[in-house]
């Protein structure tokens, strides 16, 4: 377990971080999640002792961070490999100053350039690559030693959709094994998939920290998505259908964003569809993206399309109405 308790750093007047305190569990993928400049990077080098925090503490199993024997792998957000040299050459290279046997290193890292599917750079150097083959070395770097924690900032910088893909692939196996995942990111719907837990940062200070499926659920469940082919306006078969039932109801994604006005309401709006004759393709609830959580909770502009919606009423006006909103008290709010 990797616990941070009140972390304090400042560089000359700016204050990092801000009495930061979380707790990252053994074998979970744990999301330290904010926008540039919340404090992400500052506390990965505290955890990893690049340099020390003002005040507070941070531990590894029950061990002062320092004192620590446990492996850690770490991709950088800057790369800071050697361009000019061969990918196998700098990857044995650092194997072995990770403690490996020259051997050992050498087929450690010929299996995960394998599973990277960047076999056929073994033998080439590392400026001759493209920016995303160049990040998967950089990953593959990060895991020759078969570190116990995997920290990852901002791992999916510069990475086409399949590249990306590959990578997720290789986190889900560490994440699989047992393996300690920290990602580091603003961008929040590329690791959301991963993450178990999250903190999510702003300006130095933590403000919201927990388990995502249940910050999630905390939410008021009255928001659906459905998708009915041929229905038409459903906005204008709810009005008709289950008067009451819904406040709007607002075409997306190739559905139907329906907000109610209340949970329980969602057996009205199905019997509406049933009674119209419409059989939905999918009926479910539209729970929050980490995105619209993070807006939630530090405020801010969401992006196009997301938090605020409208649908005309009878009157043909438009009312707008906010699909998630208002302070939510599931997870602990981080300190």
């Amino acid at each position: 377990m990797i616990k941070a308790e009140n972390l304090v750093k400042t560089f000359g007047e700016v204050r990092a971080i801000d009495g930061l305190s979380f707790r990252v569990g053994d074998g979970l993928a744990y999301g330290l999640l904010g926008r540039n400049g919340a404090g992400k990077t500052t506390t990965i080098r505290i955890i990893m002792n690049f340099f020390g925090a003002d005040s507070g503490s941070v531990t590894i199993d029950g061990v002062p961070a320092p004192s620590s024997k446990a492996k850690i792998g770490y991709l950088p957000e800057e790369r800071g490999l050697y361009p000019k040299r061969v990918i196998l050459e700098q990857m044995v290279y650092i194997g072995v100053l990770r403690g490996m046997a020259k051997r050992d290193a050498e087929g450690r890292a010929r299996v995960l350039l394998g599973k990277l599917e960047a076999g056929e750079y073994t033998n080439r150097r590392l400026d001759t690559l493209s920016k995303g083959n160049q990040q998967k070395i950089q990953l593959a770097i990060a895991l020759i030693s078969d570190p116990d924690v995997i920290i990852l900032d901002e791992p999916f910088s510069g990475l086409d959709p399949v590249n990306a893909r590959i990578l997720k692939s290789i986190v889900r196996e560490q994440v699989d094994e047992g393996k300690t995942v920290i990602f580091s990111s603003h961008q929040m719907s590329q690791v959301e998939e991963f993450c178990d837990e999250i903190c999510l940062i702003d300006r130095g200070r933590g403000v919201l920290e927990g388990n995502l499926k249940e910050i999630k659920r905390s939410y008021p469940r009255d928001t659906l998505y459905v998708e009915a082919y041929g229905a038409g306006d459903i906005g204008a078969l709810l009005r008709s259908g289950a008067p009451g039932a819904a406040i709007g109801a607002v075409e997306q994604g190739g559905g139907w964003l329906i907000k109610l006005t209340a949970p329980e309401k969602r057996k009205d709006v199905l019997a509406a569809l049933d009674a119209a004759g419409v059989v939905p393709e999918v009926f479910s609830v539209k729970e929050p993206t980490l995105e619209e959580i993070f807006v939630d909770k530090v405020g801010g502009e969401a992006s196009s399309g997301e938090g605020a919606d409208g649908d005309a009423d009878g009157g043909g006006k438009k009312r707008s109405f906010r699909l998630f909103g208002g302070n939510r008290k599931a997870g602990r709010v981080a300190s």
